[in-house]
């Protein structure tokens, strides 16, 4: 494609060198550049792709797109963007012929039940015969087969390739997990969603966003429209404060969803909830179906109702959703139970704000007929300020906290320790320490009593432990499952089931 139409729709601000030039394709890691691309110099919070652009136009780039004016050493024509991000992710849509045109897109953000809800709706998809495409934390399901995701929202330029390959294949729709990171940094520039769906927020990523304030208008961006027509459905969980002040921003149809009696709302009549999963009647302006999900937990009550919202909000029938919501049986890391046949529950959970925590333990207080037993810590290099409250509220409704180790990064574990233990003392919680996170779990495993519930909270899907100067390959699952063979449970789990 020529450069200059590859540029269409975008602002420039100087050029050094011919719009004429051929461009193959768009790239913004150098190393990943072949002759004839376009690189993207874009500013990271670490690196700079700026002090890239040598490595990038010996690699053959055809042509340089920064923020920066031109350098005369540099033998590529040069674009002056405003925004390098928001030219990334414009370029892509460009050079891909905008794929999010034919994908229809659904954007889920929030801070807990991305994850779930996109994976209920692809399953709500599936069940009105559509194929789907779906991309978030655990992975991207993607034309070719399923991938380890790098990010929870991918990369402009990724995501654009991805729905391309989506739209050759044939399939009409993709889930997407739109996280605060990825609308901060114009992941999703450029892209129209048909629906966009809120599930709550809960404090989380103030290490990059500084404030809640920051983080909620990072959010926001996802129902105002992307450098892109606004969302025409808008979802919105009506028992999150911040819904008051997003409502009136959507220009789109808004559905609302909620555990409160109201029959404006997509709500649940007569929740039951067990180990076997959940029981309600999903209760519409439009009318009601009984539902039975496989999934547990109040958490999981509301994630199965932001997905019913939204399918509901897309003109899918009842019948149809109630299909998908008991299709899916589980989600990874998401109160995955571990059943050896040991006389204690045990459940991996990716818990790791103090919202989530709050969901967990209740769930697991009412589920128990025992003790509940907790084991977690907190990553390193992120927000410090919600770990006493992640104590707090272990200390309070945890029996017993068992603190670890959970990706320290460059961070000393202990430092981290001690910071949750503020919180656990203040609540007047029983605490044990050990640093390693192996060793957390045998503990665990040789307090728990018969009915009690073991929690290991906050990896759940995730497979490596980062240190400072090492990724160590890691599965709380895996682990689980170990130390319970070597206590001589060994019965086989049903596969991919959450009942007892």
């Amino acid at each position: 494609m020529e450069l200059g139409k590859l540029l269409e729709g975008l602002e420039t601000l100087g050029v050094s060198g011919s719009l004429s030039v051929e461009v193959s394709g768009v790239c913004y890691d150098s190393r990943q550049v072949r002759p004839g691309d376009l690189f993207v110099a874009i500013p990271g919070e670490k690196l700079d792709g700026e002090n890239f652009i040598p490595q990038a136009v010996g690699a053959g780039a055809a042509a340089v797109l920064s923020e920066r004016p031109p350098k005369p050493q540099v033998r590529a024509t040069w674009v002056q963007m405003r925004s390098a991000r928001k030219a990334l992710a414009q370029a892509a849509a460009n050079f891909y012929g905008h794929p999010a045109r034919a994908v229809k897109l659904i954007g889920v953000t929030g801070t807990n039940g991305k994850t779930t809800t996109t994976y209920l709706l692809e399953s709500i998809l599936q069940a009105a015969g559509q194929r789907a495409g779906l991309f978030g934390t655990v992975e991207y399901r993607t034309a070719a087969g399923a991938v380890t995701a790098l990010n929870t929202t991918p990369e402009s330029a990724d995501l654009q390739r991805l729905l391309a390959e989506l739209r050759q294949a044939g399939v009409g729709w993709a889930v997407m997990e739109v996280s605060s990171h990825g609308l901060a940094l114009d992941r999703v520039y450029a892209c129209p969603f048909e629906a966009a769906v809120f599930t709550n927020l809960a404090r989380d990523h103030l290490d990059f966003h500084q404030t809640m304030d920051n983080y909620f208008e990072a959010k926001k961006k996802l129902f105002l429209g992307c450098g892109a027509e606004p969302p025409a459905v808008c979802v919105l969980n009506a028992d999150e404060p911040r819904t008051a002040e997003l409502q009136p921003l959507c220009r789109g149809r808004v559905v609302l969803f909620g555990l409160k009696a109201n029959a404006k709302l997509v709500t649940a009549r007569r929740p039951q909830i067990s180990f076997s999963g959940s029981e309600f009647t999903l209760q519409t302006p439009a009318g009601s179906v009984p539902i039975q999900s496989p999934l547990v937990g109040r958490s999981n009550l509301a994630n199965l109702l932001a997905a019913a919202a939204t399918a509901f909000g897309l003109g899918l029938p009842l019948e149809t959703i109630a299909r998908g919501l008991r299709g899916l049986e589980r989600v990874p890391g998401r109160f995955e139970r571990i059943d050896a046949g040991q006389p204690f529950a045990v459940v991996v959970d990716f818990a790791h704000t103090d919202l989530a925590f709050t969901n967990l333990l209740e769930t697991a207080r009412e589920l128990a007929h025992g003790r509940v037993l907790i084991v977690f810590g907190s990553g390193g290099d992120r927000d410090r300020s919600k770990r006493p409250l992640m104590g707090e509220i272990a200390g309070r409704l945890a029996d017993q906290v068992i603190l670890t180790t959970d990706n320290p990064r460059s961070e000393d574990p202990v430092r981290i320790i001690n910071d949750i233990v503020v919180g656990v003392q203040k609540a007047g919680g029983s605490y044990l320490i050990d640093v390693d996170r192996e060793r957390a779990f045998e503990k665990a495993f040789e307090m728990a009593r018969e009915g009690d519930i073991v929690l290991l909270a906050g990896k759940g899907h995730q497979n490596t432990q980062v240190y400072r100067d090492r990724v160590e390959p890691w599965s709380d699952a895996e682990v689980a499952r170990r130390l319970l063979a070597r206590r001589g449970f060994v019965r086989a789990e049903a596969a991919g089931s959450n009942a007892r």
